[in-house]
Order: C-alpha cells, then sequence, then structure tokens
C-alpha cells in the first residue's frame, strides 16, 4: 500500500466543531441522563397498557432536557442540522408528532423513533457526524 493513498475515513466530510469547555462536556452527560430518564417514562406509557396516561412532569422533563441537549450539543456540532444525528432528532420529533397525531400506529412509530434515536446517538463518529449536504 502506497503511503500517499488516502484512507476511506480521511475523505469523509465531517461537521464542523467549536470549542467547548470541560465543563460543559460534564453538564451534557447529566442532561443526557436526565432526559433518558423522561424520555423512558414516555416511551413506556406506549408500550406498557398499565400506564394509561404520561404523568405530565416526565413528559415536560424529557421536552426540556431534550431542548437543552440540544443546545449543549449545538456549541459544539455548529452544523448539526446537516449531519446525520441531527437528521435523525428531527426524523424521530416527526415521528413522534406523527404518532400524536394518528398518522401513525402511535405503539409501532414511538418505538421505531426511539430505535432510531439510539442508533443515531451511539453510531460510530465517523458515521454520526457525517455531512448529508
Amino acid at each position: 500500500m502506497a503511503a500517499k493513498e488516502k484512507r476511506e475515513s480521511d475523505t469523509i466530510q465531517l461537521g464542523r466543531t467549536a470549542y467547548r469547555p470541560f465543563w460543559v462536556l460534564k453538564l451534557s452527560i447529566g442532561i443526557r441522563a436526565i432526559h433518558q430518564v423522561g424520555a423512558a417514562v414516555f416511551l413506556a406509557s406506549f408500550l406498557i397498557d398499565e400506564v394509561i396516561v404520561l404523568p405530565p412532569f416526565y413528559l415536560y422533563l424529557a421536552i426540556f432536557s431534550g431542548m437543552a441537549l440540544m443546545i449543549v450539543e449545538g456549541m459544539r456540532h455548529r452544523q448539526m442540522y446537516r449531519e446525520l444525528s441531527g437528521f435523525c432528532t428531527c426524523l424521530k420529533l416527526c415521528l413522534i408528532g406523527a404518532a400524536y397525531h394518528g398518522l401513525f400506529p402511535q405503539t409501532l412509530t414511538v418505538l421505531a423513533a426511539f430505535i432510531l434515536a439510539s442508533i443515531g446517538s451511539h453510531a460510530p463518529k465517523i458515521f454520526r457526524h457525517r455531512l448529508l449536504f
């Protein structure tokens, strides 16, 4: 293999990143943990028949921690809206909205949105922050 050959990962364009203080990184980990609690109860309200009504506290916890997480992650990833992770987030919100409004079956659509979110947020960096356009 010649030294001049580039690996495929060297030619992939990733989204632009910016400086983020270490304390903001720690804050984002805490926000993500809080978001997972709210999101877990939200998901459970669709999957478990015994949970009839989603407690409003957990709904607001999921919504506001999700917004905070987007702000904190946006500090570092300036082009998140152009990256795969940002696309997955938008698609997740659209799926949840469509399920809420009855356009798709609620249980399967919400479950699909959560699976998409999990894959989108745990994919390797080279895929998660790849520019789509």
